[in-house]
């Protein structure tokens, strides 16, 4: 299997923006009756080009919210944005879930299911087409989003490692 190299970025002072994916309730039968608790998953970033995503359980929602924002700032990367777009087709896999994301002309928008939107939103990605294939599940397909774009490369680094001019990587 492929090592994902990832553009880790510390949160420092950056201006992160939250967005809550999804919250689970788990509900824990004891003998002395039913334990309630929250699980929330959760995705921050700074609308350009860092973005991260996290999970947080615990007795209340608003607490859970808050340890998952605390755990995605934990995980933020770098992700290359282009024009508002990503620079090339990207396919990833996480448990069952496949995502497909592709770059798309200015004004397409982002087309993208809900777990994926907040994702590529919360990265600064303002026009891309994507497909989720497979599972649903809100936690694989955003761990598979997040996949795609920490393995995307930017143009000027495909350039350079593979010693051609930045106008042949894109022509061909």
């Amino acid at each position: 299997m492929a090592q994902v190299i990832l553009n880790k970025v510390k949160a420092g002072d950056l201006e992160l923006k939250e967005k809550v994916v999804a919250i689970n309730r788990v509900v824990k039968t004891t003998k002395g009756g039913r334990a309630f608790s929250f699980s929330a998953l959760v995705v921050v970033g700074n609308e350009n080009g860092v973005v991260g995503h996290g999970l947080g359980k615990a007795k209340e929602v608003q607490e859970a919210i808050t340890k998952g924002i605390e755990d995605a700032k934990k995980n933020l990367i770098k992700v290359p944005v282009m024009h508002g777009t990503i620079p090339h087709d990207q396919l990833a896999k996480e448990g069952a879930a496949k995502v497909l994301i592709k770059p798309a002309a200015h004004g397409t928008g982002v087309i993208a299911g809900g777990s994926m939107r907040a994702v590529l939103e919360s990265a600064g990605i303002t026009d891309v087409l994507a497909k989720s294939l497979g599972s649903a599940n809100p936690h694989n397909v955003v761990k598979a989003t997040f996949k795609a774009l920490a393995t995307l490369k930017e143009p000027i680094q495909v350039a350079k490692t593979r010693t051609v001019s930045l106008k042949k990587v894109f022509n061909g």
